[in-house]
């Protein structure tokens, strides 16, 4: 048993004895191997990987003595600036897609360049216009290069170089056109979306070279040609050379055999099954008479003779890209239907009218949208809160323009077999939808006549919709928030006391912070009081103050104005205002009691343009506090809710604008000034700028603008619409209708017991 015992315990344990034993013998024979090849390496004096020390070394290790090395702190070096594009499509390497750079001349840029630009400039994103010699004056809204040559090889060679130098990274298609051609821009546009941008392109009209002995064609200038980018780089390393070594007469010429000779690229006017189609026309031709395909399916119309020739091209071509559209149209309104025929709810989930988005669909009582109710003289919702008044002005056009629509479109339904003609509007109904535009319900009594010319009169309800277009963004101006603000604070007796108040805010708000504004003072005074003025000034107390803060912040300075006036006059203040700044001030006008700051003064600066938009605020005015806070402990601070105040839409004292703008428009003014003086009184600034200037007005609520409850004074000397919103103004900012009615219940209350 015990034999058996130690047989079954060896049996387990013989293979890791075996193993071991063999792991044991093979690191003994690898050690001597190893040992071998090191003694045989430096026996032969060479030192290999594994030979640790000579006997140098040794000798050396032992006359070794430690020695301590300073700590040198490692100066880091600056870290290195990462520069960041301005625009995400900058870093991206994004282009866009076509330059348009328009061929003029001195001669002809302020009658063919205008036509040229106002029938293009609104449809493409940039068109430069290169002239050799630039006019003292430039024609409003074009941007033009001046070569200062009147060489036409010289400015085709600085054209290009131009483009090169400022616009070859940022497109990928440039298209060069003279001035004396009509260019379809919205086909154009269409040429180049559907051509590859990595193409060496050469594409225009091919013409022969004078005289037939270079091989190749160049692109006839009259009918303009594209270039494409990749094109251009490949040209630019031998554009000095083309203008050394080519000689030619003609501009287009010229730049064709330079694009031949270093390129190999000839002219083409088809590629990859796209046509660059051009038309010439003829002498003294009409353009609504020429039916052949070639003119209708041009790109390009040349020689144009006269700018109202270009403007009946582009009305012409106008309408056949409208009907395409409109066709166009029917037919998605067609394909829609045969889809919503199909659909699980039939007909009805096709929206009427189709292809327009469905009614705003209200989720309580205070969403739904409310109809106005008009006939064809009168309306009856009023801006001013009157019952009915008088349909007018681009209402009355918006009347009138529906009906006519209305009874087109039955006459499309019924004629031949009945022709109907308007005799009256019975009912008349609207309501602007926010998802998808103006809604109108027409009630027309028509006079119905048949083929065979018998007639009734019948009514007829019809529903239709004027839908909200594509939203697009608008070009603007560039503005920018550095420019300097001249407040300006017309300032009478009456209203001394708001002054301590009102510099103390703005000294906090601007004088602190170092903000780019001027504030200056303009004092009024009657006849009686500009008399005393020696002895009794009566703004004596707030020049003492203008005084301590001049002394308290030595680098500003309040300037102050006095004006002598027995009817005080927004327009008369700031014609004496105006002569006394440059041109291109920004003025802000403003009252004593409005509260000015940083975050205001930088939307007036992003909201005036010059020769583009005045900015009329919407200041918030606080409630009168012993209404508002009837037996309560006011607060320190006010906030923008509803029963502490509101927007005095009644108010047009604030405005800001450039000096420039109101002397144009004062200067437009002349004729009726003279006519009738007192109309200086009767109107203020808002007026005279939507009256007279052109400009857009731009009239918002201005959060950031803030005045506290002050009681007008209303002068009755001012025109009888200027005078009732002042007394409006008044009555308005007393307090809500809710703190209002608390007070009458109270004193009722008090008057019964």
């Amino acid at each position: 048993m015990r034999l058996s015992a130690v047989v079954s315990v060896v049996r387990g344990l013989g293979p890791v004895v075996i193993g071991i034993s063999l792991g044991f013998t093979l690191s003994l024979l690898s050690v001597s191997w190893t040992e071998e090849a090191c003694y045989l390496g430096g026996r032969g004096g060479q030192e290999g990987p594994s030979s640790i020390l000579t006997g140098n070394d040794a000798e050396s290790e032992e006359d070794f003595e430690p020695r301590i090395v300073p700590y040198k702190q490692v100066q880091q070096s600056p870290a290195k600036k990462v520069f960041r594009a301005k625009y995400i499509s900058t870093e991206l390497g994004m282009r866009e897609r076509l330059f348009v750079g328009v061929l003029t001349s001195k001669n002809t840029i302020s009658t063919l360049g205008v036509a040229v630009n106002r029938t293009i400039s609104h449809h493409l994103d940039t068109v430069v216009f290169f002239t050799g010699m630039r006019n003292r004056k430039v024609p409003h809204g074009m941007f033009v290069v001046s070569h200062g040559d009147e060489r036409l090889i010289w400015n085709m060679f600085q054209t290009i170089r131009y483009i090169l130098d400022h616009y070859i990274n940022e497109y990928d298609w440039f298209y060069l056109v003279q001035d004396d051609a009509y260019t379809e821009a919205d086909r154009i546009r269409a040429l180049v979306d559907h051509l590859s941008m990595d193409r060496e392109l050469y594409m225009g009209s091919p013409e022969e070279f004078i005289g037939g002995e270079m091989e190749g064609k160049y692109c006839y200038g009259g009918f303009g040609y594209l270039l494409s980018r990749t094109l251009l780089l490949r040209l630019q390393p031998f554009l000095e050379n083309c203008r050394n070594d080519i000689l030619s007469a003609r501009p287009d010429e010229w730049l064709g055999r330079c694009i031949i000779d270093y390129t190999s690229a000839n002219c083409v006017s088809e590629y990859e099954g796209l046509q660059y189609h051009h038309y010439e026309l003829g002498k003294n031709s009409d353009p609504s008479k020429e039916q052949s395909d070639e003119f209708k399916k041009a790109l390009t119309v040349h020689p144009v003779s006269d700018p109202e020739q270009m403007y009946r091209l582009h009305r012409y071509f106008t309408e056949i890209e409208l009907q395409k559209t409109y066709d166009e149209i029917a037919k998605l309104q067609a394909e829609i239907k045969n889809v919503s025929a199909v659909a699980f709810e039939g007909n009805r989930s096709a929206q009427w009218p189709v292809g327009i988005n469905p009614p705003f669909e209200p989720r309580s009582r205070f969403e739904v949208l409310k109809w106005e109710y008009f006939t064809e003289e009168e309306i009856y919702s009023c801006t001013d809160g009157s019952p009915k008044c008088e349909l007018r002005g681009i209402d009355r056009m918006d009347v009138a323009d529906v009906i006519d629509v209305a009874v087109g479109e039955l006459n499309k339904k019924y004629i031949p077999v009945l022709h109907l003609k308007k005799q009256q509007l019975i009912n008349g109904y609207r309501r602007f939808d926010p998802i998808r535009g103006m809604e109108y319900i027409l009630d027309l009594q028509l006079e119905v006549v048949n083929q065979k010319g018998h007639s009734r009169s019948i009514t007829k309800r019809v529903h239709l919709v004027r839908p909200l277009s594509q939203i697009e963004i608008i070009p603007m101006p560039y503005v920018t928030e550095a420019t300097r603000v001249h407040i300006i604070i017309p300032l009478m007796m009456q209203v001394r006391s708001y002054v301590d108040h009102f510099l103390e805010v703005f000294a906090a708000n601007a004088f602190e912070t170092s903000e780019n504004a001027i504030l200056t003072f303009l004092f009024i005074y009657d006849p009686v009081e500009a008399q005393q003025v020696n002895q009794n000034d009566i703004f004596a107390g707030v020049k003492a103050q203008i005084n301590t803060y001049e002394r308290k912040y030595p680098a500003i300075k309040i300037p102050w104005i006095s004006v002598k006036t027995e009817t005080p006059s927004q327009i008369k203040f700031m014609d004496i205002i105006s002569k006394k700044h440059p041109v291109d001030t920004l003025f802000f006008l403003a009252n004593v009691d409005t509260r000015v700051n940083a975050e205001f003064l930088n939307r007036c600066r992003m909201n005036s343009i010059n020769n583009w938009q005045v900015f009329f605020p919407i200041h918030f005015q606080d409630y009168n506090p012993d209404v508002a806070y009837h037996n309560q402990q006011r607060p320190a601070t006010i906030d923008l809710v509803k029963d502490a105040g509101h927007f005095d839409r009644m108010s047009f004292e604030e405005a800001c604008f450039y000096n420039s703008d109101y002397m144009a428009t004062r200067t437009r003014m002349v004729a009726d000034v003279q006519e009738n003086e007192e109309i200086l009184e009767t109107l203020d600034i808002y007026e005279m700028f939507v009256k007279y200037s052109g400009l857009h007005v731009f009239r918002a609520v201005e959060p950031a603008l803030h005045q506290q409850y002050r009681y007008q004074i209303c002068n009755p000397r001012l025109s009888e619409d200027i005078y009732h919103r002042c007394v409006q103004s008044n009555l308005e900012g007393l307090g809500s209708r809710s703190q209002l009615a608390m007070l009458l219940f109270e004193q009722e209350q008090g008057n019964s017991t």
